[in-house]
């Protein structure tokens, strides 16, 4: 089974008891969601060098589909009290492993062997890091029809973007069923 690398993005940063929760829950157990813990007082949150780092989740989750792995974190997530995802992302820097994953294309040989072939960005250690942008970008112009977000993560991300949206608003069934959605 493949594992999906990405980012879930929630509704709030994490408060010591949520993490408690998190640290606790069987759900995540194996380590393949991962949080950043904030201040303790929330008004020190400003003073945090990356903010919105507070409200993501890293993932790394095996699952037969990318969207089967976001459904799972974002179930998942509602077992810690008052936390819920509320979109996702993919980041740009990415192996040629996730590369290849993305496009559904052998791209292990390719840097080698293709001119004009993205360069690895700039970085330090042993494994060399790609711009997705950038390889999207030669795939296409090598006729390769790739597009730069795949359809699970965007369907992932609307869907989320949706549900929180609807979070404690009162909307008639009548008109969740008019706009083509189910009636909870």
């Amino acid at each position: 089974m493949p594992e999906w690398s990405f980012t879930l993005l929630v509704n709030q940063p994490l408060t010591a008891e949520q993490a408690d929760v998190f640290d606790h829950c069987d759900a995540f157990a194996d380590g393949s969601v991962s949080y950043t813990l904030g201040p303790e007082n929330p008004g020190d949150f400003a003073r945090v060098p990356d903010a919105s780092a507070l409200r993501e989740l890293s993932c790394d989750i095996d699952a037969p589909t990318l969207l089967d792995a976001v459904a799972q974190v974002a179930r998942d997530l509602r077992l810690v009290p008052g936390l819920r995802a509320v979109g996702v992302r993919y980041d740009d820097i990415v192996t040629l492993e996730e590369a290849t994953q993305r496009s559904g294309r052998e791209l292990s040989r390719r840097p080698a062997e293709s001119a004009g072939f993205p360069a690895p960005e700039p970085g330090v250690g042993g494994t060399e890091f790609y711009s997705w942008r950038k390889i999207a970008a030669w795939l296409a112009r090598h006729g390769d029809d790739v597009p730069e977000t795949p359809p699970d993560l965007r369907v992932a991300d609307l869907a989320l973007r949706l549900a929180d949206a609807l979070e404690g608003v009162d909307v008639p069934p009548g008109v969740l069923r008019a706009l083509g959605l189910p009636a909870t």
